[in-house]
């Protein structure tokens, strides 16, 4: 019986055209692949010591020699315990747990006419298989496609690789991951053509928001209520100094300004917006820099309309009516409204009033130099795209009309010749210049000086 295996084996591997002992890469199609990846998927989840069952969500990299087959599978964690009574077919990926995810590799040995099927070996390593899951050759499947444009898709599949590890993006599945993959594609068309058309020096190419539709992006981070209420923008005028303002000033250093903080996926840019304002009155009237309570205006503030957007007046005659504000630590920030649970024995800032400032680019620059940082608000067009530089887009693309963005506005100067607005952003470090951007100064610059104020500290 050896024998006869032996030699069958042999005429098997010359009838075949291939050496005995010759690998070659076989398709994914065929159906000895889908056995032999079916039956190391059982495998795994018999022998290891998880308490959950793995899915498969790919194989990859699939060769043969005679009767083995080498490959490698990546596989998701489910919610299904293995001891539970949940139908395979009904399993959910553990979205809230992609690290889980395992790939392995594996040498199968299947005999059909033996009717022997059997894993010899495998080895995994746990990995997030988000990382792997962009499939290069079904993106690139496409008839008559020129060279030039294969390398524009390849080297748009390296980019988004690299903006998946960089901003540890997670994805469901693979289909989720090949969506994103071409609204990323579509979004580097889109900063090309800002960077193309901007006036300034700045940057613009993949942030961490590249991988979200327009709609998307004003959705979770922008502030639908400033356009709408410009025209009701009612507060007491300001005060503007008499003095020229000097050259160049930054709050930053002169100590009144906090760290970038993060707003996440929530439309309260308006409450950081003010929040960073009153840190700057109450260092300058106070002597101390504190970190205050954005939380406190989303859950409390019942005006506005926490992740949902807000305005800065009301914000201010929110903070009055509570009687001040807690700080950062007292009040933690959660990204979501929740129950009001402020308590005046923890106040540690308060304000008298408010009032807005002059819509004159040099006579915000002098009342900033004089009285502190200010809230502002401005349209946030080229900014899901802004890497770095000085940010000064066409006045047609980034109407000074279409304002939806609260920020900062902790300082001015002069690049190069070019004159800019340092303004601090709520979207972590990780965006723009260390959380900060940069827009042309001495223009109105998208919105810049339409809706600018500040609390007021006795």
């Amino acid at each position: 019986m050896v024998g006869l295996c032996f030699v069958f084996v042999s005429a098997f591997g010359l009838v075949s055209g291939f050496p005995p002992e010759h690998w070659r890469e076989v398709s994914l199609e065929e159906p000895e692949v889908k056995i032999v990846a079916k039956i190391a998927v059982q495998e795994y989840n018999r022998l290891s010591d998880q308490d959950v069952i793995y899915l498969q969500l790919r194989v990859t990299d699939v060769r043969k020699q005679l009767v083995k087959y080498d490959f490698n599978i990546i596989m998701g964690r489910t919610m299904c315990k293995k001891d539970g009574k949940e139908s395979l077919n009904n399993c959910q990926l553990h979205v809230e747990a992609p690290e889980k995810g395992v790939k392995c590799n594996f040498l199968v040995l299947l005999v059909p006419w033996q009717n022997e099927t059997k894993v010899l070996h495998y080895l995994c390593s746990q990995e997030d298989f988000i990382k792997d899951i962009v499939d290069t050759s079904s993106f690139l499947n496409k008839d008559k496609l020129t060279s030039k444009t294969e390398d524009g898709m390849r080297e748009t599949i390296s980019l988004f690789k690299e903006f998946v590890t960089t901003y540890n993006k997670i994805y469901p599945n693979d289909e989720e991951a090949l969506r994103r993959l071409h609204i990323f594609s579509e979004n580097l068309k889109k900063a090309k053509e800002i960077q193309d058309k901007d006036l300034g020096t700045a940057e613009y190419g993949v942030t961490k928001f590249s991988d979200l539709t327009e709609e998307e992006f004003r959705t979770l981070y922008l502030n639908p209520l400033l356009s709408s209420s410009q025209k009701r923008w009612i507060m007491k005028k300001a005060v503007a100094p008499k003095d020229f303002p000097p050259t160049q000033w930054d709050w930053r250093d002169h100590g009144a300004v906090t760290e970038v903080k993060n707003q996440g996926m929530c439309g309260s840019c308006w409450a950081f917006s003010v929040i960073g304002n009153i840190e700057g009155q109450w260092f300058l009237k106070k002597g101390t820099l504190v970190s205050l309570s954005e939380q406190e205006l989303v859950d409390c503030d019942a005006v506005d309309h926490a992740c949902g957007g807000g305005l800065p007046s009301s914000a201010y005659e929110a903070i009055e009516k509570l009687g001040g504000v807690e700080t950062e630590h007292d009040y933690s920030y959660q990204g979501q409204k929740q129950d009001c649970s402020f308590s005046a024995s923890k106040i540690s800032a308060y304000i008298n009033k408010s009032v807005e400032i002059s819509k004159d680019e040099e006579k915000i620059a002098a009342w900033l130099a004089q009285n502190g940082p200010i809230s502002i608000a401005l349209n946030a067009f080229a900014m899901q795209f802004y890497r770095k530089g000085v940010s000064h887009p066409l006045r047609i693309l980034c109407s000074p009309w279409f304002i939806d963005h609260a920020v900062l506005l902790v300082g001015y100067g002069d690049r190069n010749g070019m004159p800019f607005w340092a303004i601090k952003n709520s979207w972590g470090k990780d965006w723009g210049e260390q959380g900060y951007y940069y827009l042309y100064r001495g223009s109105g610059a998208c919105g810049v000086n339409q809706m600018c104020s500040s609390a007021v500290v006795n």
